[in-house]
């Protein structure tokens, strides 16, 4: 099924980064947009687009990947697990048609769509080059990490929805697994995205130098000439 979506930015010329935004449930990809406009403007050449989830959720126009009122029943990870296909194939259709390649690819998600990109990253750790995730969570903890992604948690000190104890327990976790990850806990913010967590968003994006390129330095490697960064 063919996912809604909202082209925040279509650039000119051929795209060299492709920036993929997954909204909250009951919200829709038009209001994620805004988000994805303070995207656009640091990273001109980009190609941001916001991706709907595929059923609806509260009131219209309102969409999610899966219900959180079902979680009573169902737990999380199966939630994620039964739609996760369906994410992937989101961000494959998308690099395909940008022609942007994994290392180039950044996925933002907040709330349920930090759950989502943060769980595509253990079914598929080569997906993006990097994970930008707001007040989010994972559904289980992974078991293992890729330097191939890097992963930003950001995260309110009063989020009321997933206590920010949760990405200290995913950052610790993929430190010790050897991932590449930064945490960023901003002072009184609750479940939310405000001007400090954009900030920091935007300056891990231009400014954190991947672990991986520090790995192929040390090998006496370099990345390829295809490979393009967001700094």
């Amino acid at each position: 099924m063919k996912l809604n979506h909202f082209v925040v930015q279509s650039p000119s010329a051929p795209p060299t980064q492709l920036f993929l935004l997954y909204h909250a449930a009951g919200d829709n990809p038009v209001s994620m947009g805004q988000i994805g406009s303070w995207f656009a403007e640091v990273f001109p050449q980009a190609l941001v687009v916001s991706i709907g989830g595929p059923e609806a959720g509260g009131p219209a126009p309102g969409r999610q990947w899966y219900s959180e009122s079902a979680l009573q029943d169902v737990s999380l990870q199966q939630q994620v697990d039964e739609v996760m296909p369906q994410f992937l194939q989101s961000v494959q259709e998308w690099q395909q048609l940008s022609g942007v390649q994994p290392e180039a690819t950044a996925l933002i998600g907040f709330s349920q769509g930090s759950v989502m990109v943060l769980e595509s990253s253990k079914v598929q750790p080569a997906l993006a080059g990097r994970i930008v995730a707001f007040s989010g969570r994972y559904a289980s903890l992974p078991e293992q990490a890729s330097v191939k992604t890097t992963i930003h948690l950001i995260h309110g000190e009063n989020d009321e929805v997933y206590q920010a104890e949760l990405a200290q327990q995913a950052a610790e976790r993929l430190t010790s697994l050897g991932g590449d990850v930064t945490l960023d806990i901003v002072e009184d913010l609750p479940h939310a995205i405000d001007q400090r967590s954009m900030n920091l968003a935007l300056d891990h994006l231009r400014y954190t130098v991947p672990r991986r390129y520090f790995e192929e330095a040390l090998s006496s490697g370099k990345p390829g000439d295809d490979v393009v960064t967001f700094m």
